[in-house]
């Protein structure tokens, strides 16, 4: 039961309530992606194995390669699915990310040879690394005080009950991977003004109990306030009343990346709804454990928690600087 109690808390690390513990930062200025080249088609998937990527490179970051369809992606060494049918691949680096990432595209290929009749086919495997250099950053320390214990350390078994029914429910949402490319849109804010009240990144010490870091960016609001999707996708969850989380939904934008919508008053989407960037999905609420109304946001790509503020610059960057190239 204390095992399936630590987990529970690590599930629903950014439902922990806002806290004032350091000044409310202005949000990154809404902003339209960057326009594409003049020309509106991308340049074409390459044929060979190639690899060139950009982005956020940063702890918490954001980056989209291009590389051979098809080809397979490696992240340090941890295989990190394949490019898509364009050669498109998303990768993104931990809060605790080292210096330096290396990417690595593999490619099979096959070469024929024989003569006459008897042609032979012989499987290639070919690799392609890439280095590049993450930046480091500086995380603080919240404090939380005053929650009622059982959203720190819930103990209560009909609870933990109803918080294991809502993990996998959350787990399942999160094994989507849809064949789409709403990454490319360029990320926009979810909200219209409204003033930040917590970092991603920073850790948390609950009621004096050390949690996990707050994976989310949090933009306080007027209930009510309209939630806009800040990129193409699909709707992998969406569920009124969860434990931590109250409304929350998920979108899936393709490559594993998907964007989490906490603490909503009202949905407007349902699962599998395909969603349009700047679709409004629902509102800003209060509910679930939250002390006033605000968007927890949240971002994720495959096992890794991503800042979803770094990404605005870093996919307008990527796309400004892989879609120019020909």
């Amino acid at each position: 039961m204390r095992a399936l109690a630590a987990l529970v808390v690590l599930i629903a690390a950014c439902a922990a309530p806002d806290a004032p513990a350091q000044p409310a930062a202005p949000p990154p200025a809404q902003q339209t992606p960057a326009a594409l080249p003049s020309d509106p088609t991308p340049p074409p998937a390459p044929t060979e194995l190639t690899l060139d990527c950009a982005g956020a490179f940063t702890q918490g970051g954001i980056a989209l390669c291009r590389t051979r369809p098809g080809a397979r992606i490696e992240v340090d060494g941890v295989p990190s699915g394949q490019a898509d049918t364009q050669g498109w691949a998303v990768i993104g680096f931990t809060r605790e990310h080292g210096p330096e990432v290396v990417v690595r595209a593999i490619g099979d290929f096959s070469r024929v040879g024989g003569a006459g009749d008897e042609a032979i086919v012989t499987p290639i495997i070919r690799t392609l690394d890439q280095r590049y250099a993450v930046a480091p950053r500086q995380f603080d320390i919240q404090r939380v005080d005053g929650l009622p214990q059982n959203t720190v350390t819930p103990s209560d078994p009909a609870l933990l009950e109803r918080i294991r029914r809502e993990a996998a429910l959350k787990a399942q949402g999160f094994a989507s991977v849809a064949p789409i490319e709403g990454f490319l849109d360029g990320f926009i804010l979810p909200i219209e003004g409204g003033r930040v009240s917590g970092t991603w990144g920073n850790q948390r010490i609950l009621n004096g109990t050390p949690s996990t870091p707050h994976f989310g960016y949090d933009i306080a609001a007027p209930e009510g306030t309209p939630i806009h999707a800040p990129a193409a996708g699909v709707v992998t969850l969406a569920q009124t009343d969860m434990h931590y989380e109250g409304g929350l939904v998920f979108i899936d934008h393709g490559q594993g990346l998907i964007t989490m919508y906490l603490h909503m008053s009202r949905l407007d989407v349902h699962e599998g709804d395909r969603v349009t960037q700047g679709q409004v999905i629902g509102a800003v609420g209060a509910r679930g454990r939250a002390t006033g109304p605000h968007l927890c946001w949240r971002m994720k790509w495959r096992d890794r928690q991503l800042d979803p503020s770094v990404a605005i610059a870093g996919l307008e960057q990527a796309r400004a600087t892989l879609l120019a190239r020909r």
